[in-house]
């Protein structure tokens, strides 16, 4: 491969896949590294839709309002007004490159409403947006002549000029250099410099037992950034998907998915939250019921769980013609059939699991850290959009906003920094591989994933935290104490950010002496009067 571009972007979802685009279109040769195949993203997997104020009836101060209302309190105000604002244009240049969303007979976007929003604004293609998306935009990068992209490079760690010496950072004070990347197919380590890193990895549900996250989503990007003294910041607030299919022995396994996501688009749609009694609980719980923002619906499927001892509650949209439902939710409804479920007829088990990382790298609206040359978009960012929860389908629009921004950024810093780069030195590799020391993986993976959930899910208390935060200490010491013994694999560096990230949940929650958005916990179960972000830095 050629290991010299003007951009790296590590991931392939639709931040990456935009933001390689814009680049490109200014003239930069673009570089994009997926550890897997380029259609493997949290993106693929999104059904939902892509929140804008695409209505005559909608408008952006109603949008902003929603955002705000779901961020509860801790939203940045001039972020959310500005990415709101953009949106519409964003979902044009879509719409410009072949995506065709969902429209109605007489032509104009059939617009579907979600959990949070007061209005009808979610552009949709059927519920396979994400993978819509995702095909469009893996069309438009082949056809554009100045991005590479590989498949199975996984990213390492980003280079510094702090860490190659004092030469390097003579040259322009410390900035990145590039970034080591594990070539999975053949196990070599390459360098590939670079005076710009796109970070757009996703999110990190991985790190829970139960995920709506495809295998891919270990926080990779967030870890990164972490170890490369950048600021990290609300990690405590992870989204809790409130519907996914509940099967027997949990597993919840479909068509790819860790625990098979039944879309907020269904409640939109007039489905009803229902316990064993038959109740329609949520109207006890939120105004909104079972429209209420996603918090509020996992934790109060999580009580009516806990209170009745049952394994999981019910999704009821028995009311709708089959022939509609398997129009509109075709996804959905094979994926149901698969279990024997028929989503006109039957009530459908579901069940909370991690869904959405609304903490990340610290960012402004151009993607900029405050490492030079070091970008982040998408989930594995922190613009202040989502606040203490995030409003569904906000996060596409993020992505797409965000990108576009950073493109213009980039230009700006590619303009100002020193042309020449400095050496990098080659990897050293510290050793082969002893089968025997293996099952130490296996095992720290599983007790990880456990320790998050017991301990760090939908209800929290600072006791739990604690343990938490101690289990975790022992899994960095082992974890680390492998890396640094043995030649890197997949696993073992998916493993490496994995805890970090539950590290970084852990320290975030702990910072937080109340209970808001996302982070609830018993022993400060009011919400202190402002609203604060949280942050950890590299110690």
């Amino acid at each position: 491969m050629n290991t010299a571009y003007d951009i790296v972007v590590v991931g392939s979802g639709i931040a990456g896949l935009s933001f390689a685009l814009k680049a490109a279109a200014a003239g930069r040769r673009v570089a994009i590294l997926t550890k897997k195949n380029r259609a493997d993203s949290n993106t693929n997997f999104a059904q939902g839709g892509l929140a804008a104020v695409m209505a005559a009836e909608d408008n952006f101060d109603n949008h902003v309002h929603d955002t705000l209302v779901a961020g509860d309190g801790l939203c940045n105000e001039q972020a959310v007004r500005e990415i709101v604002r953009d949106g519409p244009e964003r979902v044009r240049e879509l719409v410009g490159i072949g995506l065709e969303f969902s429209r109605g007979e007489g032509g104009q976007f059939d617009l579907g409403r979600e959990g949070g929003h007061s209005h009808r604004r979610i552009l949709h293609v059927k519920d396979m947006t994400g993978k819509a998306i995702e095909e469009a935009l893996l069309r438009s990068v082949a056809e554009s002549g100045r991005i590479d992209l590989f498949e199975h490079l996984f990213a390492i760690d980003v280079i510094t000029a702090a860490k190659v010496g004092p030469d390097a950072l003579a040259g322009g004070g410390n900035r990145v250099l590039g970034l080591h990347a594990l070539n999975v197919l053949d196990h070599r380590v390459v360098v590939v410099a670079a005076p710009v890193v796109m970070l757009a990895t996703g999110g990190a549900g991985q790190v829970y037992l139960y995920t709506t996250n495809p295998d891919i989503a270990t926080g990779d990007g967030i870890a990164m950034a972490y170890r490369a003294g950048v600021p990290v910041r609300n990690m405590e607030f992870i989204q809790f998907h409130p519907t996914t299919l509940y099967t027997a022995g949990g597993a919840g396994a479909l068509a790819g998915w860790p625990r098979f996501l039944i879309s907020e688009a269904v409640r939109g749609e007039g489905a009803i939250l229902r316990n064993f009694a038959g109740e329609a609980f949520m109207p006890r719980y939120h105004p909104q019921a079972d429209l209420a923002p996603r918090d509020i619906v996992a934790r109060a499927i999580d009580a009516e769980m806990k209170t009745s001892g049952t394994p999981h509650v019910w999704l009821d949209i028995r009311h709708k013609d089959e022939a509609w439902l398997r129009q509109r939710f075709p996804q959905i409804f094979a994926g149901c059939e698969k279990v024997g479920l028929n989503m006109a007829r039957d009530l459908l088990p579901v069940v909370p699991a991690a869904h959405y990382t609304c903490g990340g790298v610290a960012t402004d609206l151009s993607g900029a850290t405050e490492l030079p040359g070091l970008y982040a978009c998408g989930e594995v960012a922190c613009t202040g959009l989502h606040g203490a929860n995030r409003l569904a389908s906000n996060s596409l629009l993020e992505a797409i906003v965000v990108a576009h921004r950073a493109a213009a950024a980039i230009e700006d810093y590619l303009r100002a920094v020193p042309p020449a780069q400095p050496a990098i030195p080659a990897w050293q590799d510290l050793g082969g591989d002893n089968a025997d020391e293996r099952v130490v993986l296996t095992h720290s993976w599983e007790e990880l994933r456990r320790a998050m959930w017991d301990y760090v899910g939908i209800v929290r208390t600072t006791k739990r935290l604690e343990r938490a935060r101690a289990r975790l200490a022992n899994l960095g010491k082992e974890v680390h104490e492998y890396y640094w013994h043995f030649s890197v694999d997949p696993q073992l560096l998916e493993l490496r950010n994995l805890i970090v990230i539950g590290e970084l949940i852990v320290d975030c929650a702990l910072q937080r002496r109340e209970s808001r958005g996302l982070h609830y916990t018993l022993d400060f179960p009011q919400k202190l009067p402002q609203a604060l972000d949280t942050e950890v830095r590299r110690r």
